[in-house]
């Protein structure tokens, strides 16, 4: 009996060590979505889903480390300094920067308006590159290292939706308690989901800006996982529907191009 009480210990031992480190990994994926700003503790509380006691604590271990820094006039959380440091570890540019690099700046002369490059980070996207359009109104709704949950912007839709339908379906749940900052829910982004799946590309007729609309076509592995989204945004009269037919047929083609490049890449 007091083997079997040994070995119930030195199992649950890792167990808790991990569950410690998903929890940290989950605040600083939450923190990084505030960006230069940060977040007040109530806001990381909520996305997480972790009690207050627990975030404090976490957030707290991470300050001393120097992963996380709170800000002395508003008192919300960030990022810290280490964190670019430690990333330096990491080779400067990724394939998929290197094989989307020429696509993009072709696509961008031939359509004009703003395009964005997400890539799926866990549960959330984030947002590698923007290429700025030559029409006169560009929609610059977000910026290079923009992070939001997988649902809220056009390009995660479309990464959910290239998904297996239970696999988008968990991340969305698991994303439930997020969606509310950014004026949605999970019933509609799995419409949504839906539908760009039956497309074969994400139309958001409604962008994150209001105004605006947005396009958006996914990029697989060669295991046909999908690991990132092109986004073509523009005003609404730019995007009828002739021209939605064009933008789709060259968001596609891109994506395949990009595809292509990528798995010619990997060993």
């Amino acid at each position: 009996m007091v083997d079997n009480g040994m070995d119930v210990t030195l199992q649950s031992e890792p167990r808790k060590g991990a569950q410690a480190i998903r929890r940290a990994v989950a605040v600083l994926r939450i923190l990084a979505a505030g960006r230069e700003a940060g977040l007040p503790l109530a806001e990381v509380v909520q996305a997480t889903g972790l009690t207050r006691p627990t975030v404090h604590r976490i957030v707290h271990a991470l300050i001393e480390e120097g992963i996380v820094e709170r800000h002395d006039k508003t008192g919300h959380y960030a990022i810290g300094g280490q964190v670019p440091e430690l990333a330096l570890a990491r080779p400067s540019r990724s394939p998929l920067l290197a094989a989307s690099d020429p696509v993009l700046a072709e696509l961008s002369r031939a359509v004009g308006d703003t395009l964005f490059l997400t890539v799926r980070t866990g549960n959330d996207t984030l947002c590698i590159d923007r290429r700025i359009g030559s029409y006169p109104i560009q929609v610059l709704a977000i910026e290079i290292g923009a992070r939001r949950p997988l649902g809220v912007s056009s390009g995660g839709v479309a990464i959910l939706a290239a998904m297996p339908a239970t696999e988008a379906r968990k991340i969305v749940a698991a994303n439930e308690a997020r969606f509310a900052a950014y004026r949605t829910d999970a019933p509609a982004v799995l419409t949504q989901v839906a539908a760009a799946r039956r497309r074969g590309f994400c139309l958001r007729e409604v962008g994150l800006i209001q105004g605006t609309k947005s396009m958006s076509t996914w990029i697989k592995t060669r295991d046909h996982s999908p690991i990132a989204a092109i986004t073509v945004s523009a005003v609404r009269t730019r995007l009828g529907p002739r021209r939605e037919t064009e933008l789709a047929e060259l968001l596609l083609e891109a994506a395949r191009t990009i595809e292509l490049a990528i798995h010619q890449r990997e060993p």
